[in-house]
């Protein structure tokens, strides 16, 4: 049966308790943004409750609260008009009243997460705290089938294999289509369209490219150095005098933790026989590195800029790549300052992993290189939105 329209609601409450019409009127404005009320679910209500209200309305959270209670009775929703005057809503309100916003917001965030209806993080995903409208549309959508699980007492495999199965299986109402792929799509479409011209131009013919993921490849050079470290013998301190080797030696001691020192030797660590008994992850997490998001953000889209440009196999003398770079970071915002430093850490990366040569000042990626530069792109176009702060 369809929850009651608000209008009529609103109508009766102003006939049996008009004392508090004119909150309720102001609270379900902001819980439903104009939509019917069987649109709502208890994600909703706790967000306006443990975090719209205290921000962003004005008057008397807890008497708001308490309004909104009494129309969603009249509605016949008595679980969320419970919610309204219950005493974790009593309790955050008035964190927020007496030790201000950051306290208030750590008090919502942590009972939302004891509700078990806010979708965790997956394998495949991870939430946005700025999402767009079909990443909203799915954590609305998972939200509400966790909620739905748990109100039935259905047996479910976790909030993360709910929600796994919820965004990757195909859905009716998506036309077959997956929420996972809506998100991805919508993820990478800002990706290409996010920042300037010359950007938007290298970018563009990847956005189909990306859609699907790019198979791991063996890293030998890599593998080699952890199951060497993996030994009774371990790896020698004094290694090899090549760049590359040592450059090998401290991506996998300090980018990766994966080996570290032992007297004489170098042994594996815990993480390193992880990666080392998982090529995909060793693929994925090697191929990360290329495009740190812990380097500065200058660094993070001289890289990109750099990948999108070598991604094709093609040699490119380290002069024209390191103008065409700056020319593409100029055009969004940037001062291209010291791009060949930048640009030196990077190629360090690729030649030590193997995925590229530089001959006589050109650079080429390998087919493994490319695939590499393809992994690393992806992952970066994927990655979560966050708030600068969090």
């Amino acid at each position: 049966m369809p929850a009651p329209d608000v209008a009529a609601l609103l109508l009766e409450l102003e006939r049996s308790e008009p004392e508090v019409a004119d909150e309720a009127r102001t609270a379900v404005e902001w819980l439903t943004g104009g939509e019917p009320l069987e649109t709502v679910t208890q994600l909703d209500v706790c967000e306006f409750l443990w975090y719209t209200l205290p921000i962003k309305v004005d008057g008397s959270w807890e008497r708001i609260a308490d309004a909104l209670g009494r129309l969603l009775r009249l509605g016949g929703l008595d679980r969320y008009a419970a919610l309204c005057v219950s005493s974790t809503t009593h309790e955050i309100l008035r964190t927020y009243e007496r030790e201000g916003e950051e306290a208030g917001t750590a008090a919502y965030q942590r009972a939302l997460e004891a509700t078990g209806v806010l979708p965790p993080d997956v394998p495949e995903l991870q939430w946005s705290t700025i999402m767009g409208p079909e990443e909203l549309g799915a954590h609305v959508a998972c939200s509400a089938a966790l909620e739905l699980a748990m109100l039935t007492g259905a047996e479910f495999d976790g909030q993360v294999g709910l929600t796994r199965r919820w965004l990757t299986e195909a859905r009716p109402e998506l036309g077959g289509d997956s929420w996972l792929h809506r998100v991805q799509g919508e993820r990478l479409n800002r990706w290409v369209l996010g920042r300037g011209p010359a950007r938007r131009e290298l970018a563009q013919p990847f956005e189909v490219r990306l859609h699907a993921p790019v198979p791991a490849e063996p890293l030998p050079a890599l593998q080699g150095l952890l199951a060497l470290a993996a030994s009774e013998e371990g790896v020698p301190l004094r290694l090899p005098p090549s760049p590359e080797a040592v450059a090998l030696r401290e991506l996998a001691e300090h980018s990766l933790g994966a080996i570290r020192g032992f007297g004489t030797r170098l042994v594996i660590t815990a993480e390193g026989r992880k990666l080392l008994g998982s090529p995909d992850l060793l693929w994925e997490t090697a191929t990360g590195l290329l495009l740190a998001p812990g380097d500065h953000e200058l660094s993070v889209s001289a890289g990109e800029a750099a990948l999108l440009l070598l991604a094709s196999g093609d040699p490119m003398p380290w002069p024209t790549l390191c103008a065409r770079v700056s020319e593409v970071i100029g055009g969004e915002g940037w001062r291209p300052d010291d791009v060949a430093g930048t640009l030196a850490t990077l190629l360090r990366q690729i030649t030590a992993l193997g995925l590229g040569v530089n001959l006589e000042g050109t650079i080429r990626l390998t087919p493994v290189g490319q695939s590499a530069a393809l992994a690393a792109l992806r992952a970066h176009a994927l990655r979560p939105r966050k708030y600068v702060s969090v």
